[in-house]
């Protein structure tokens, strides 16, 4: 564990970790792609945070707040929202051989 991480873990309570885990998860469920990429779960993650410090710690609050912080995220190619700046490559099939 980090020290930041510890920092956070002794700033909250149990309850209030366990509804931060869960409005990140149900937040993340909001992208299509991406989902366990590093930097949109570290933005949503912050957000969550910062709505956790200000007070509300309601699973209800941190949910909205996680939620609309994935919506901040652009939508990729097909207009599926992922990590902000990265783009799946279509997949390319090879040609049938007869």
């Amino acid at each position: 564990m980090t020290t930041k991480d510890s920092f956070i873990a002794e700033s909250f309570d149990r309850p209030t970790m366990a509804n931060m885990e869960v409005a990140l998860d149900r937040a993340l469920q909001s992208l299509a792609t991406g989902r366990e990429e590093h930097t949109p779960r570290k933005y949503v993650a912050s957000r969550i945070l910062a709505c956790a410090k200000a007070g509300d710690t309601t699973l209800g609050g941190l949910t909205k707040a996680g939620c609309a912080a994935a919506e901040e995220i652009p939508p990729g190619p097909r207009g599926q929202r992922h990590a902000a700046g990265r783009h799946e490559r279509p997949m390319h099939r090879s040609p049938r051989v007869a």
